[in-house]
């Protein structure tokens, strides 16, 4: 069984990849559009990280079975033509919970003490040089109120860790959460009262833009940003007037309206910004992880057997 991966793998990764027996995973540069037609043609799976899966590359691949997101969000596949094709769709939830719950708890210590800006100032022979105004923090998660937009595996895990730093963590979420180690809000005031809120539901009709410019003008003055969630969830011109105007002290983003991200606009512009390019997920563990249901979900489609996490066609956003 042939598995393409529409990927930028370093050596290690493709030392790993060739290690493996079946599937035989062909590797293309997501960037290489010739490769990929050629590869595509025969692949049974495509293992799909973030390059949109368009209906256009699924009639490429008349042999394909399945499409495997690498993550979660399928938001990014052409769900109805996969269907309409025959083509399954698979996700895998948990594997990438551990990464992305430490790179958002990172993206907060990172904005809240302006990391980039003073490592900057630092190499550049200036870091003793910055304004007292300007060496001030943003703020300590201790005593901060962290209001989760989502209250899935990573909030989950992400509470226990933001309450011993000493946050007051709250979250909004579409659905009760019972269970939940912290307190449930509507979102507006959710948004009023958080200092710091982070992003954690998928994108869905229902949530694009769900931080429009009205939302934005609610958070609370002087409030951060944080999203590893979508970068859709959020208006990004909005977001921008709000931490030029000074009404937003900080983001920190791994997703972005557009992607891959080539230009940030007036996002380039505000020192008061953390990113990093969608790479909230990456570490060698999920990949670990991730090549283990790769693996399973090829040996059942090859068997007949039901596959881990499916996408159901009728679930289509």
């Amino acid at each position: 069984m042939k598995a393409l991966l529409h990927f930028s793998p370093g050596a290690a990764l493709q030392a790993r990849l060739a290690g493996i027996a079946t599937p035989r995973i062909v590797v293309v540069d997501q960037r290489d559009e010739a490769g990929f037609a050629r590869e595509i043609a025969d692949c049974e799976v495509l293992l799909h990280v973030l390059t949109p899966v368009s209906a256009a590359m699924i009639a490429m691949a008349p042999q394909l079975q399945l499409i495997q997101k690498i993550g979660v969000g399928v938001n990014t596949i052409d769900r109805a033509a996969a269907a309409k094709a025959g083509v399954a769709v698979a996700n895998m939830p948990g594997t990438n919970t551990a990464g992305v719950a430490e790179h958002t708890l990172a993206l907060m210590l990172a904005t809240l003490r302006r990391v980039a800006a003073f490592d900057a100032a630092t190499r550049a022979g200036r870091g003793w040089q910055v304004e007292v105004d300007d060496a001030i923090a943003l703020g300590e998660i201790g005593g901060s109120r962290v209001g989760f937009v989502g209250y899935g595996a990573v909030p989950q895990r992400l509470t226990p860790v933001l309450q011993a730093l000493g946050a007051d963590v709250r979250f909004w979420n579409r659905s009760e959460r019972p269970e939940a180690a912290a307190t449930a809000l509507s979102l507006d005031e959710l948004l009023a009262t958080s200092d710091i809120v982070s992003l954690h539901v998928p994108l869905t009709s229902e949530t694009r833009q769900l931080l429009d410019r009205a939302a934005i003008s609610r958070m609370k003055p002087g409030a951060v940003l944080i999203n590893t969630a979508r970068g859709e969830l959020v208006d990004q011109a909005a977001l921008a007037e709000a931490l030029q105007s000074g009404h937003l002290a900080g983001a920190g983003l791994d997703v972005f309206e557009q992607e891959p991200v080539t230009e940030l606009g007036a996002l380039a512009t505000c020192p008061n910004v953390v990113t990093t390019p969608h790479i909230a997920w990456l570490t060698p563990q999920t990949l670990e992880r991730s090549l283990a249901v790769v693996i399973e979900n090829c040996r059942r489609l090859q068997a007949g057997e039901p596959l881990l996490h499916h996408i159901a066609p009728e679930a289509a956003a």
